[in-house]
């Protein structure tokens, strides 16, 4: 499950408890709270925006909502393999197209209703959009592409391995760009490569959520022209002072329908609590109260939205049918066509890390190194093109490995990085802001060498700082850092003992987020992170 720890105050993997708008946190062995008036949801993080609508359900029908967030794709493989059966009764993701794909699916859903939907499009600063004309005219993907490799605009979009919204966005730029008007096959994967490695040069912003990426819009309005996104999420950042001209390809979009799915493993008492708010939310009155309160389209025909969505039918693009033909788009996304990454590890190796805590971490890493063998962990391991440095620290950071994975065959790089964790070992104190600093002097370098890649921190720590510089004198540092400082996020793992809000603090201030890892689990919160680099 998702380990984020959102607005870097609220405990991950928390469950939204729709009755009075209360926070609970899971307990792990137990899972969500169940009752029978309860209904468990898996859920993509994009329905959070729902809360108040469903705080109604529970008030009006009696039937209170709990979520457990995840990504659509790690959230559909769970579901797939029959890993949520008896700790969820339903799925909430922006669609069902990826689950469908998956060996397994069929048998897991009981049904599902439409609730509501958004298609992916493009936000653009207004005055950018009307230089390119698109504010007039609408634009194909082709345009866009041709735009992008031009340098007439730049863009943000989520990660298609973590995230809806990216993977809806690269099924449509693909497909269109294709030019067969049918669903992608592997050889139209092939052959539309260099096409789509012209379209994303223009992307200069990741993110492993719809909602972090929009955030990162919002605070740093001159990162990039444009972000693609739901429709509803952009349509949203106008009243955060971020309107922008919404573009919507005209030779095809993805749609995701939000359908609310109820498990063919829960209790036959939850079929009731399931039928009873699907028919509430898709009343008219709830519809309209989706469309003004979310941004999002009826799911229902027949919806009066007033001025709320422009006339007219977008195209919708046709979803890849094969399983295959998904995840080799996937993964020559991640591998070939966009920008590389540059990834730097602050690993904690003091002496309170030694035994089952650098077992973890060990673990941890070589999972990213190819020893995870499952669809999610593969997406998540270094990439083709990469470069990852490692910095190990207790007392003092340690000299620094820097291992380059190539365009080919990543074979030895990977096993040289499973070799370094495999050598790690846990000794002296903790000095967290002196290695900090350190990972950022190199990551500056690094960027300077390859400015046209995604580079970030990763930061792990299971302690208190003992040594060297303070959370405030790494403040102070930052403060005087130039741009080319304040590009590079810092994504915290929180694990052990750590200090929860000064290193939540570090991830706000440097525009990066904090992963819990609490629990133990240090390979899904690295997992996780992965989405955003």
């Amino acid at each position: 499950m998702l380990r984020l720890l959102r607005s870097f105050g609220v405990v991950a993997v928390a469950a939204l408890l729709l009755a009075g708008c209360t926070v609970a946190q899971p307990n792990e062995q137990d899972g969500l709270p169940n009752d029978a008036t309860t209904l468990r949801v898996l859920a993509g993080s994009e329905v959070k925006d729902m809360a108040p609508i469903l705080e109604s359900a529970a008030a009006d029908k009696g039937i209170r909502v709990v979520f457990d967030y995840t990504g659509t794709l790690a959230g559909t493989e769970l579901v797939a393999s029959g890993r949520a059966a008896g700790r969820y009764d339903a799925t909430w993701f922006p669609n069902n197209r990826y689950l469908s794909l998956l060996p397994g699916a069929a048998k897991a859903v009981s049904s599902s209703v439409k609730i509501m939907s958004s298609p992916v499009v493009l936000g653009l600063r207004p005055a950018v959009a009307a230089r390119l004309g698109w504010d007039s005219a609408p634009p194909t993907w082709a345009d866009l592409a041709t735009a992008a490799a031009d340098g007439e605009f730049t863009y943000g979009m989520t990660n298609p391995a973590a995230s809806n919204s990216g993977f809806s966005a690269l099924v449509a730029v693909a497909t269109a760009l294709s030019g067969t008007g049918t669903a992608l096959t592997d050889a139209d994967v092939t052959a539309v490569g260099p096409e789509l490695t012209r379209f994303f040069s223009g992307q200069k912003l990741t993110a492993g959520s719809s909602g972090f990426l929009a955030d990162k819009f919002v605070a740093d309005p001159t990162l990039v022209d444009g972000v693609i996104n739901y429709e509803s999420v952009l349509l949203g950042l106008a009243g955060k002072g971020a309107p922008l001209t919404i573009v919507r390809p005209t030779d095809g979009v993805v749609t995701s329908d939000y359908p609310l799915t109820l498990l063919a493993s829960a209790d036959t008492g939850k079929r009731p609590l399931f039928d009873t708010l699907t028919a509430w939310l898709t009343t008219d009155a709830v519809q309209k109260r989706i469309v003004s309160e979310t941004n999002r389209r009826p799911g229902v025909p027949g919806i009066d939205t007033g001025s709320a969505f422009p006339a007219g039918i977008l195209f919708e693009t046709p979803f890849p049918n094969t399983l295959d033909v998904a995840n080799t788009l996937i993964a020559t996304y991640l591998d070939t066509v966009r920008a590389p990454a540059q990834t730097l590890f602050v690993l904690d190796t003091s002496g309170s890390m030694a035994g089952e805590r650098l077992t973890a971490l060990q673990q941890a890493l070589k999972n990213l190194a190819g020893a995870d063998s499952s669809t999610t962990g593969g997406f998540a391991a270094f990439r083709n093109r990469e470069r990852v440095t490692l910095i190990p620290f207790s007392t003092a950071p340690d000299t620094p490995t820097i291992v380059d994975v190539p365009a080919a065959d990543k074979t030895e790089a990977l096993q040289r990085i499973r070799d370094v964790a495999d050598g790690l070992s846990a000794d002296g104190g903790t000095a967290i802001y002196d290695s900090l600093e350190r990972a950022y002097a190199l990551a500056r370098q690094q960027k300077a060498e390859r400015p046209d890649t995604f580079v970030s921190i990763v930061l792990m720590t299971d302690g208190e700082n003992t040594d060297g510089a303070t959370a405030k004198d790494f403040s102070d540092y930052y403060a005087t850092q130039g741009a080319d400082t304040r590009s590079i996020a810092t994504y915290v793992v929180l694990f052990g003992n750590g200090n929860v809000d000064e290193l939540t603090s570090v991830a706000k201030l440097t525009g990066g987020q904090a992963f819990d890892a609490l629990n133990g689990d240090l390979s899904s919160a690295f997992q996780d992170i992965r989405g955003y680099q």
